[in-house]
């Protein structure tokens, strides 16, 4: 029987790994359905098709999906989650930023800091004026081409520690068992004493099942539902150069509702998410590779109530909808033709004044796959965006669909991220994150938890 076995090895999974090596814990497992680092790897030109990846190496595999997906570390405890309310503390939530922040920079992560300067007041105060928020964020900009290598030399500490890492493995079923829990893979059975789920967006609706059989309570959280958004760079270079992923917060005029800017490339390219019966839109960033583009995510938050609360199916049956109408693919239509309600042609589109960084794609109408209400919110929410950044509401402005960011069940736990007895969770697919540092954070906490519990009873 294993003492300690981990499923998923994105930034949540490595990071308690690295806590309970760092505890001198032996006898620690990760399993994960990917690949190794370097396996992971592809050309750009494959990672804007990456339906050829099975799976997904953008979305498995060691360094996890947002790893390899630009690699940008929000150094703050209430970006990509909120820390703070999980630890009960902000003194021991900013102790926790700090320490993912010196994990990442022990394994090469550029030093180079953005968001601290003298011109992001005069951004603050323009958004302001327009009636939207920025919000100033310390961050780290690793790149997806060097993630890679951050990542590899991650996991090569983690097996001079002695972990050991089981990769191309399939967690099928968990149970209870006398003493801990049996995974069932497609390698075989594995027994464990204490077990950690960490699985990421890919395994969140695996892991959802698994909690409803062994009797885990969770709760709905809201969804993120949008677009991706590509402009020339030189429209943002003046907002990039300040702040390298600007975060803007707006409440929409007719609805009120909560809409923000989420993961800004600059000079990068929009690509696919492919999962097994969805294809979605994305963003990457290359530290040395670059576009003449820009893109960022628009997302409108939505939270459901009675009589349906499942919001990742709300948000699955949108995404379905624009493939079916996408024949497949993800959607592409200008602004311009959305606000004269026509859809968007390749002829118009090559007329356009910017040059889409994704191309395997179809040209089509927005207004048929979005709910009215998102659609309203989204061009309001894109209103307002250009009285603080000029351009970026223009005919030729691309917009792609469907960008949604599901947020997963919150598994309900204890202070120490404890669901049942010995059995831990972390991270995106389990609700307690929506980005690298808090999802690493909680893999910590998780793993400090477990530490506890060898050591009060001398296993």
């Amino acid at each position: 029987m294993n003492k300690v076995t981990i499923i998923g090895s994105g930034p949540a999974g490595l990071c308690a790994a690295y806590k309970l090596a760092e505890e001198k814990i032996e006898d620690v497992t990760i399993i994960d359905y990917g690949e190794e680092p370097r396996k992971r790897k592809c050309p750009l030109e494959l990672t804007s098709i990456c339906a050829l990846c099975n799976p997904c190496k953008i979305l498995t595999g060691v360094g996890g999906a947002g790893l390899i997906s630009a690699g940008r570390l929000n150094l703050r405890p209430d970006i990509g989650g909120d820390l703070g309310g999980i630890t009960g503390s902000e003194k021991k939530a900013w102790e926790l930023i700090n320490k993912v922040d010196e994990i990442f920079l022990e394994f090469g992560a550029p030093r180079k800091i953005y968001g601290l300067n003298d011109e992001i007041r005069e951004l603050e105060k323009k958004a302001a004026s327009a009636g939207v928020k920025f919000i100033q964020i310390k961050q780290r900009f690793i790149g997806s081409d060097n993630s890679v290598e951050v990542i590899n030399r991650f996991y090569k500490h983690l097996k001079e520690k002695g972990v050991k890492f089981l990769l191309r493995t399939k967690v099928k079923q968990i149970s209870k068992t006398e003493g801990g829990y049996l995974l069932k893979t497609n390698k075989g059975e594995i027994k464990t004493k204490f077990l950690l789920v960490a699985p990421g967006r890919y395994g969140a609706k695996w892991f959802a099942e698994q909690a409803e059989k062994l009797g885990i309570k969770k709760v709905y959280t809201p969804i993120d539902i949008g677009i991706r958004v590509e402009v020339p760079a030189i429209v943002m270079d003046s907002v990039t150069k300040v702040s390298l992923d600007p975060k803007f917060h707006v409440y929409t005029k007719t609805y009120d509702d909560f809409a923000r800017t989420f993961c800004v490339n600059e000079r990068g390219f929009v690509v696919k998410e492919v999962y097994e019966d969805l294809i979605l839109v994305n963003g990457h960033a290359m530290y040395s590779k670059r576009s003449e583009n820009t893109n960022f995510a628009l997302l409108i938050r939505i939270k459901l109530t009675e009589p349906v609360e499942n919001t990742t199916e709300f948000g699955r049956q949108i995404a379905k909808q624009t493939n079916i109408l996408g024949g497949g693919k993800p959607i592409v239509q200008k602004l311009g033709d959305l606000e004269r309600g026509r859809r968007s042609t390749w002829k118009r589109i090559k007329e356009a004044m910017i040059k889409p960084t994704l191309t395997d794609v179809t040209p089509g109408d927005l207004a048929l796959v979005l709910p009215h209400r998102i659609l309203t919110d989204i061009k309001e929410a894109l209103e307002a965006l250009n009285r603080v950044i000029p351009g970026i509401k223009s005919n030729s402005t691309l917009l792609y669909a469907p960008e949604v960011k599901f947020s997963a069940h919150r598994i309900l736990t204890n202070k120490e991220l404890e669901t049942a007895e010995n059995l831990f969770v972390a991270g995106d697919g389990v609700g307690l994150s929506r980005g690298i540092v808090i999802a690493a954070a909680t893999g910590i906490i998780a793993a400090e938890g477990i530490v506890r519990k060898i050591k009060e009873n001398s296993l």
